[in-house]
């Protein structure tokens, strides 16, 4: 699985799956246009791939901002002289209900992990429609479930689903691919980040390999080779397609029956 002469953007590709995404990417040949917000470890990234041999490009935006992001894709293609592919793995989390999330949590949460999938997809659109591309939108397993206390984030990762959707049926006809990718939880920053938040942040781990099925959390490349996948030709007839995951998680019935 190849992608030598093919150009890519990765959204959130500084850190955890989307990280792996570009490594992966670099590691098959790919030119990788690496768009975060974090500095310092957009630079490390892309220095690491390069170090190992691979063609990297850091370029700083916050994805809710679509004029930052389109010069990044802009300057990428000037570059590169191309744009096959995009994999939006920029997200955030926060918590609270309908009555205890702020405007402000609302507005973030939203503007990066759906509107900024969206800024995404038209910024790389234009190029990516030249060659018959595709686009994968990493999602959540709470874009089909949800828990308690994650109102905004479970209303963006739902919206995610109907944006691939959607723009998987708009652009069928032009040959390009959309589809998304539904991890369960997975060990990223962003999972340390949450227990942290916890007195005990081992027993949030301890809880979150209890309750997938395989008895563990994903590894951030696990996922990454999924979205990696769905954009190669390999995957050539499958676009609208919502990918789960995630150890069995959403397999499973709770609680634990009786038995004779």
């Amino acid at each position: 699985m190849r992608f030598d002469g093919k150009s890519v953007a990765v959204t959130g590709g500084a850190m955890g799956i989307g990280r792996a995404v570009c490594e992966i990417f670099a590691e098959r040949g790919a030119s990788v246009l690496i768009i975060d917000w974090d500095e310092n470890a957009g630079k490390e990234t892309c220095v690491s791939i390069e170090n190992k041999g691979g063609k990297a490009l850091f370029r700083k935006a916050d994805v809710s901002n679509f004029d930052k992001l389109e010069d990044a894709v802009e300057d990428a293609v000037s570059i590169f002289g191309s744009l096959y592919s995009l994999v939006v793995s920029a997200g955030i989390q926060r918590y609270g209900t309908a009555l205890t999330t702020e405007d402000s949590e609302w507005d973030q949460v939203l503007g990066v992990n759906l509107k900024g999938a969206w800024n995404a997809a038209r910024a790389c659109l234009p190029h990516i429609l030249k060659n018959g591309g595709s686009i994968v939108n990493v999602s959540s397993v709470q874009a089909l479930a949800s828990q308690q206390n994650v109102l905004a984030y479970t209303v963006s990762k739902h919206g995610l689903i109907g944006l691939t959707r959607s723009m998987a049926m708009d652009f069928a006809k032009n040959g390009v691919r959309v589809n998304a990718v539904c991890p369960g939880t997975v060990d990223t920053p962003m999972l340390k980040w949450a227990a942290s938040l916890d007195p005990d942040p081992q027993s949030v781990y301890d809880a979150c390999n209890a309750m997938h099925p395989l008895g563990r959390v994903a590894q951030p490349r696990e996922i990454a080779e999924v979205a990696v996948f769905l954009t190669h030709e390999s995957a050539s007839f499958v676009t609208g397609a919502v990918w789960t995951v995630d150890g069995g998680l959403l397999t499973q019935i709770g609680g634990v029956p009786q038995t004779a």
